[in-house]
């Protein structure tokens, strides 16, 4: 049983509404019994928590960057005998709890009835506490934990089970936009298909959109992911295939970027939209729409899903897929994706034991300059991105320059977690003109491997790719790049190889060591140390690049093919220095708001009585 609040907590508190002018605009289930929900508010320079455990004992709260309890940052608070609690702490390596000597979590809010505990609490985004994590736009890996006793220190309530990691991007602009329950939707969803008990599956299928005889906008786009599937099916990709197809392509799917795989597949370039493992539903901005219905838009399209299967699993069939929801009422700009970053093959290649290589792809000038200046002089505008890597991937960065002058980040994901990929919303529109470059870079550790890492479509193998979600649609759908292969293999030495080329992986003639073996074995016969990685690295980066420039229907830009140098920039990027709030400045807020609550507790009905 709960016991009444001090006299002084009574006074202030008495007749509070459950928090206090506060909004959470987002929210998420952190386990999978719905038994601990987050919601959370920016607000400025802060961040507003709100959890709701089902539990009355204590609750715990925090952040790692590997979503383990090892360094992490940590907050612990329940209620005991009516009295609120809410305490900061911090793990080192050795994962021992312990408290922190600058307390920056402050609770606001406190409740507990027979089933659950409700805590309300915020903290600076920047607190410049060594044992504090940093809140930025970057991936956040939250951490959770529940007892069904409160917490004392030095006690042995271990949470057991009852505890997890989600990761989440808290900084995700608001979207305030909401659509109406009847609006029309199409799913487009396979139909039993078998993942194979192999590694990697891309699997293909074609789908027609259904006639709508005028022009209609997709506003909103969701995942269908079969239940229990969620970590097996990595990512869906769906294409515009040619308009010249016809009914008979929708008869069949097959195993995607196979040798015997329908040449109707080939058709499909252009990317119209991009979910990755842990994205949610995607909501276009008010002013723009995916169209579809018109004589310009697709009739058929390529749903590519790609299932992870790294413990060969047998006997699995999916029904996986997306549903797009659609309406009459168009929209300013149809919305168009451009595919940039590093080119997919075998040409992009990471070294062995590296705790950091760091990989470029271009979307070069030429290629923007004269695909814009053909279709929208005045520029296009992103309004998303989704950054996508593999296993491997560390961080990922989209660089903007505009004539040799570096801008702000594009996007950005210091923290890149292979399980959660979705659309980043940009909290304003970008504006790309002709002229500009845009450099993908990401930032791989191959510590613990032993061969060579190669750009390919295996999740053990890599990507450097971002998708910009843009207006208004032009003819572009990839600005990429790829390293030229021969002079990277002259790094290790090779002088020639067997032409014309009739294998792939191409074989070399000399010197003798490598003579024979595929440029594949040749790299990885390379005896690389760390100072080689390094010097590998400095040396690829700066080496010219093949642009790959393509419209719609398989169709090329001029640029396409052409050789390129990379622009000249400062690397590593510099990052923008973090403004911190000092603990005075937290005492003053903490004074005004407390004289804030007295004042509404004073005139607020008396007819609950939360603690904080």
């Amino acid at each position: 049983m709960r016991a009444w609040p001090p006299p002084l907590v009574l006074l202030l508190l008495w007749g509070l509404p459950r928090v206090p002018g506060r909004r959470y605009p987002h929210s998420a289930v952190l386990d999978g019994a719905s038994r601990y929900r987050l919601s959370w508010a920016r607000q400025g320079s802060a961040i507003a928590f709100l959890v709701e455990v089902r539990t009355q004992g204590y609750v715990g709260f925090g952040f790692s960057a590997s979503g383990a309890m090892t360094s992490a940052d940590i907050v612990v608070g329940g209620i005991e005998r009516g009295k609120p609690y809410l305490q900061d702490y911090f793990t080192n390596g050795d994962r021992i709890l312990k408290k922190d000597s600058q307390q920056d979590y402050h609770l606001e809010y406190a409740m507990e009835n027979s089933t659950h505990t409700i805590l309300a609490f915020s903290r600076q985004l920047h607190t410049c506490d060594p044992n504090d994590k940093t809140i930025t736009e970057s991936t956040v890996r939250v951490i959770w934990a529940y007892h069904d006793k409160d917490f004392r220190e030095g006690s042995q309530n271990y949470h057991g089970m009852n505890r997890g990691t989600k990761s989440l991007r808290l900084l995700n602009p608001e979207r305030n936009a909401v659509i109406s329950s009847s609006l029309s939707y199409f799913d487009l969803a396979n139909q039993d298909v078998p993942i194979p008990d192999k590694d990697t599956t891309y699997w293909c299928q074609m789908f027609k959109i259904p006639p709508l005889h005028e022009k209609h906008h997709v506003i909103k786009v969701e995942p269908l992911i079969q239940k229990g599937h969620e970590n097996v099916v990595h990512h869906i990709l769906l294409y515009q295939c040619s308009s010249s197809l016809n009914d008979s392509v929708l008869d069949y799917g097959h195993e995607c970027y196979h040798p015997n795989m329908p040449d109707a597949f080939l058709t499909c370039e252009t990317v119209i939209f991009a979910w990755a493992i842990g994205g949610e539903g995607f909501m276009y901005p008010p002013h723009v729409g995916l169209s579809i219905g018109s004589a310009a838009d697709p009739q058929y399209v390529l749903m590519e899903v790609h299932y992870d299967n790294p413990s060969y699993m047998e006997g699995m069939m999916d029904n996986s897929g997306l549903r797009l929801f659609y309406t009459p009422d168009l929209r300013k700009y149809d919305a168009g994706v451009i595919e940039a970053g590093l080119w997919v093959s075998l040409f992009h290649n990471i070294p062995p034991g590296m705790p950091e290589f760091m990989s470029e792809g271009h979307c070069t000038l030429e290629c923007l300059e004269e695909a814009l200046d053909a279709e929208r002089p005045s520029g296009i505008h992103v309004f998303a991105v989704l950054l996508h890597a593999h296993l491997a991937g560390r961080a990922i960065r989209m660089r903007h320059f505009r004539k040799g002058d570096e801008q702000k980040l594009l996007a950005y994901d210091d923290e890149f977690d292979f399980n959660f990929q979705e659309f980043q919303y940009l909290k304003e529109e970008r504006t790309i003109l002709p002229g500009d470059n845009l450099v993908t870079e990401c930032h791989y550790s191959t510590l613990n491997r032993s061969h060579m890492t190669w750009g390919g479509l295996s999740t053990r193998d890599e990507m450097c790719l971002s998708y910009l979600l843009y207006y208004p649609r032009i003819n572009l759908t990839r600005c990429a790049s790829i390293p030229d292969i021969m002079e990277q293999l002259q790094f290790i030495g090779v002088k020639e190889i067997y032409r014309p080329v009739r294998t792939w992986p191409f074989i070399i003639k000399s010197p003798k060591q490598y003579k024979n073996l595929s440029f594949m074995d040749a790299m990885n016969k390379f005896k690389w140390s760390r100072e080689q990685g390094i010097s590998y690295n400095k040396y690829v980066l700066r080496l010219p690049v093949n642009v790959r420039c393509t419209k719609t229907d398989n169709a090329e830009w001029t640029m396409q093919g052409m050789m390129a140098l990379p622009p000249e920039i400062e690397r590593p990027y510099r990052t923008e220095p973090v403004i911190c709030s000092s603990t005075s400045c937290l005492s003053c807020s903490l004074f005004l708001t407390l004289l804030i609550v007295l004042y509404i507790s004073t005139t607020a009905p008396r007819n609950s009585w939360p603690f904080v």
